[in-house]
């Protein structure tokens, strides 16, 4: 489940690794449209939630009511169940999605638009098939993320109309249209743990920032 920012994005992938997506980036929908498309892809693939084999939830950083909304669901549908939960650093996922989409890229900014003049931002290197990082989430300036950027570079997120054109013009840019639910599948079966760990479903709390964290 993926509803870290206005993209609500339900993914399951059955026993042949094949994926199967419902999803939305209306803002505002999460909570009507996050158990809606659950039920439609248990109907279509006949699967109940205490036969999966993990329950993947994108953790933030993010919107404070899209992570909770998820959060909350989490919590219900895994209730009396044995499933595993893994919270999925939602950052990482993006940069997951970005190495599925340009195989030989090497240095990736994840960012989410974290209003006023900030985003949420974290630097990925991709490398021999390895996803890593030594970089923590943050929030950041605007002005001091463009000054990170490279020529080849890839940005992916949300906010990139916020970056500066002509600076955004030399990296490689995925935006709103590659967030998805997928990626967080792509990045468990890849076997990135640094990047997932299992969580207690009744004690599982989202990562977000407070607003009295982007000054």
């Amino acid at each position: 489940m993926e509803t870290a920012t206005k993209v609500c994005s339900v993914a399951y992938c059955d026993e042949n690794r094949n994926v199967y997506e419902q999803r939305t980036n209306k803002r505002g929908t999460h909570s009507e449209q996050l158990f809606l498309f659950i039920e439609q892809l248990q109907n279509e693939h006949d699967f109940e939630i205490k036969d999966l084999d993990a329950v993947l939830v994108s953790e933030g950083p993010g919107s404070y009511t899209g992570l909770r909304i998820s959060a909350s669901a989490v919590k219900g549908l895994l209730f009396q169940t044995e499933v595993p939960l893994m919270g999925i650093n939602t950052l990482a996922s993006f940069a997951m999605q970005a190495t599925r989409e340009n195989p030989k890229v090497n240095r990736i900014h994840s960012i989410i638009d974290a209003r006023r003049v900030h985003v949420y931002h974290q630097q990925f290197v991709f490398a021999d098939g390895n996803l890593s990082t030594e970089d923590e989430v943050e929030v950041i300036p605007i002005k001091a993320f463009e000054k990170m950027l490279r020529k080849d570079d890839v940005v992916i997120g949300t906010g990139l109309d916020r970056i500066d054109q002509q600076v955004l013009s030399k990296t490689g840019t995925f935006g709103i249209d590659l967030i998805t639910a997928r990626s967080l599948i792509s990045l468990y079966q890849a076997g990135f743990s640094d990047f997932y760990k299992q969580d207690n479903p009744e004690l599982f709390e989202p990562k977000y920032y407070a607003s009295n964290q982007v000054n």
